[in-house]
């Protein structure tokens, strides 16, 4: 346990110089700063808390649906769907059928060895027949292999969304944490001008308050600005603006 010591029994008890009582009270200043500061703060923010896992999912969902460059693989996706079907009707082109009519008499007369009537013919193109297969097996390989590249960049796309999704949560939590501290600050500057203007601490003692609560203050507006550059990060992969998805 620390026993603080008022200034005027402090006073008594040592019969300090006036160089040494300004030394002190800029020391006792200095620590009531630190103390107060965030570091020392009982009110600590778990980064883990702050993470909403069914909004992630739905923020996960919506970029799916969403995101212009999957629906790019979805169409070559299709693409590929008709390629094999047309392959396989393809089939049907090995093959192919004719016929001859000959009128009865007429040229038969002229050659008793022509055939008269209709002749039919059925004919089938082996050479494409034992290619067939093959170019069956490739519409397929280039169907899956279209399908990987999806299923490969939909990992990829998840793995963004929740990496900016987390980096728009520890934008936020930061800001609460830089927030309490300018309000610390706050508190500090106006406990040092009371006791500045009735002599109890000297101006550089002030002044300091003064440049902690201007620094913190800065890093405020910073933290904004990453929060909204975190939250327009995560909006481009979604599509829509993260208010219309909560």
């Amino acid at each position: 346990m620390v026993t603080f010591l008022s200034a005027q029994h402090f006073r008594k008890k040592t019969g300090l110089s006036s160089l040494q009582k300004i030394a002190f009270y800029t020391f006792m200043a200095l620590f009531l700063l630190v103390i107060d500061s965030p570091v020392f703060s009982q009110d600590e923010i778990e980064l883990q808390d702050e993470i909403s896992y069914p909004l992630l999912e739905r923020l996960l969902t919506t970029a799916r649906a969403n995101y212009p460059t999957l629906k790019t693989y979805d169409a070559r996706i299709g693409i590929a769907e008709k390629g094999v079907k047309q392959t396989r009707l393809s089939y049907f082109d090995i093959f192919s059928f004719s016929y001859l009519f000959s009128p009865f008499g007429g040229q038969a007369a002229i050659n008793p060895n022509q055939l008269n009537g209709y002749q039919f013919g059925f004919f089938a193109n082996i050479g494409s027949l034992l290619q067939k297969p093959t170019q069956v097996r490739q519409a397929r390989d280039q169907l899956r292999v279209v399908e990987l590249e999806r299923d490969a960049y939909l990992l990829n796309l998840d793995a963004e969304v929740r990496q900016r999704y987390f980096q728009y949560v520890k934008a936020k939590a930061s800001y609460r944490i830089i927030a309490k501290s300018v309000l610390d600050a706050q508190s500090l500057v106006e406990d040092a001008k009371y006791r500045f203007e009735r002599g109890e601490i000297p101006f550089e003692t002030y002044s300091r308050t003064l440049s902690e609560r201007s620094i913190r203050q800065q890093g405020k507006v910073a933290m904004e600005g990453d929060i909204l550059i975190a939250k327009s990060r995560l909006e481009e992969l979604l599509g829509k603006r993260l208010e219309d998805i909560r």
